[in-house]
């Protein structure tokens, strides 16, 4: 709980008083963060108070005072503290104060030296600097790191000073030595977030602390992994591997050791799908793995051919299930089950077209399709509302030319019009009442410009075909009439001005 005093009038500066260690009911220290500390050279009669969770009060305040700077080092140094006391101890503080209040303005002090056995520095980047009067058997007990700086080798004062230069994140660093002082980590991160975690398990891993690094990898391994908390769980433990935390748990999550390969589950989910006969769970199905192909820059294992080779395979099936559905609703007395079977396979096909165009495979399908002569044949004998949903594979496909999501040959592009558009024709009445998704004029735009990439005397026989259809059927009949213009300025105007030029 924050409160903001005015200080006092007083004739002589306030000694600064040691802040006791400020422990949180969770057990955390409490340190504030980057923000929060530099808002005190703005205010630094700005005091902070905190209630702990013991039994007796614990104090934490941050105020704005001169301490001696250390010289830059790459690596933690240890020096011992220096053994005057009284008023020359305050006088040369004062002193080294003064000469260095400019490299680190803002200080933050934890613990009470009255009853510590070690002083540990901070001194974070942006001016920061943390003092933490801790206790060298609890810190040596925790941190491989402490240890090896507090042997009897590296210190002779019985009050040494472990100081820890260009903090990137001196908040966290406090917050680990805090939890050198709880018996179970594990259960102290339990209100925190996936990201603070990684940030104290970077830390503890520097400090050497390694139960602090194994709860913090039970905590990731239980969690789950929002967004994109995964991309640096993964990249934060995956240097981990060599060493014995056991990381392989959480890895599981993203990787297997199992022989299938993602091409065989890819196929395996696409027959699930093609199969389904739940209206509901196919739709959605449809539309959920259509996305993250959509999303997704390559194929599942990177490799294209191996993907286009399988959705091609799925193609050549509904194909090949439609024909004897064809035959079979050509008889008389068929059973109404037929058109149902019918209308799925349609709607695979348009699926699977749908995933080749995203795909940008999809000429080979435009050649299968253009060559289903005898489905073709078979589609004027079928009752209309067998049959009219297979005119909306081809009313894709020339959507599909017309946008230029796919380049089938000349060849292909005359034999699809000449197979299908007949068919198309007859069925467009029912296609504009039956189904929702049909756009007229996406659909008229797109035979348009398809028989305008057509040599002039391929667009003068298809165009003047459809035009006694349209002459008959009206409306019944896809527009066409901005083709048409197009051949007429073709045919007969600029012959004229070629002529006259």
């Amino acid at each position: 709980m924050e409160e903001s005093r005015p200080r006092r009038a007083q004739p002589a500066p306030a000694r600064i008083r040691p802040v006791p260690i400020a422990v949180t009911p969770e057990g955390f220290w409490c340190c504030p963060s980057p923000a929060a500390l530099h808002k005190s050279l703005k205010n630094p009669h700005h005091h902070h108070g905190h209630a702990g969770g013991n039994s007796h009060s614990h104090s934490h305040s941050k105020q704005q005072r001169k301490i001696p700077s250390a010289p830059p080092s790459v690596a933690p140094s240890v020096q011992n503290a220096p053994s005057v006391t009284g008023d020359a101890a305050d006088k040369r503080q004062e002193q080294a104060g003064d000469a260095e209040a400019q490299q680190h303005k803002i200080c933050v002090g934890f613990g009470q030296p009255e009853t510590s056995d070690l002083t540990v520095m901070l001194y974070g980047k942006e001016g920061i600097a943390v003092r933490m009067s801790v206790h060298r058997d609890v810190l040596c007990g925790s941190s491989a790191f402490f240890t090896e700086k507090l042997s009897d080798g590296h210190v002779g004062s019985p009050v040494p000073c472990v100081e820890i230069h260009d903090c990137d994140d001196a908040e966290i660093y406090v917050e680990t030595v805090g939890l050198m002082y709880c018996d179970e980590a594990k259960h102290k991160l339990l209100k925190q977030n996936v990201s603070r975690v990684l940030r104290i398990m970077k830390v503890a891993e520097l400090l050497g602390f390694h139960a602090c690094v194994k709860s913090c990898l039970d905590y990731l391994e239980a969690v789950p992994w929002v967004g994109e908390e995964e991309d640096s769980v993964v990249s934060s433990i995956r240097h981990l591997q060599s060493k014995s935390y056991g990381v392989s748990p959480l890895l599981k999550r993203v990787t297997s050791d199992t022989p299938y390969s993602p091409t065989d589950t890819l196929s395996h989910i696409m027959e699930m799908v093609l199969k389904s006969n739940d209206d509901r769970g196919r739709r959605e199905m449809k539309a959920l793995v259509l996305n993250l192909l959509k999303d997704s820059s390559r194929c599942t294992d990177g490799t294209s051919d191996i993907c286009s080779e399988l959705f091609y395979g799925s193609c050549r099936g509904c194909l090949e299930r439609l024909q004897p559905l064809f035959v079979e609703a050509s008889e008389a007395g068929f059973p109404s089950q037929v058109t149902r079977q019918i209308t799925l396979e349609t709607d695979n096909i348009l699926w699977l077209v749908e995933i080749l165009v995203n795909q940008r495979i999809c000429d080979d399908f435009v050649v299968m399709w253009a060559s289903q002569s005898e489905l073709a044949s078979l589609h004027a004998k079928l009752p209309i509302a067998s049959r009219h949903t297979v005119s909306s594979i081809t009313a894709r496909l020339f959507v599909g030319i017309g946008r230029g999501e796919m380049l089938p040959s000349k060849d292909t592009r005359l034999l699809l019009l000449q197979v299908w558009l007949q068919a198309l024709i007859d069925d467009y009445s029912w296609l504009q009442c039956s189904c929702r998704s049909f756009d007229r004029k996406l659909v008229e735009e797109g035979i348009g410009q398809t028989i305008l990439t057509l040599p002039l005397e391929d667009q003068r026989s298809i165009l003047l075909s459809w035009l006694g259809r349209f002459l008959k059927l009206g409306d019944n009949c896809p527009n066409l009439q901005r083709a048409f213009e197009v051949w007429w300025r073709r045919t007969f105007v600029r012959p004229y001005v070629n002529q006259a030029r």
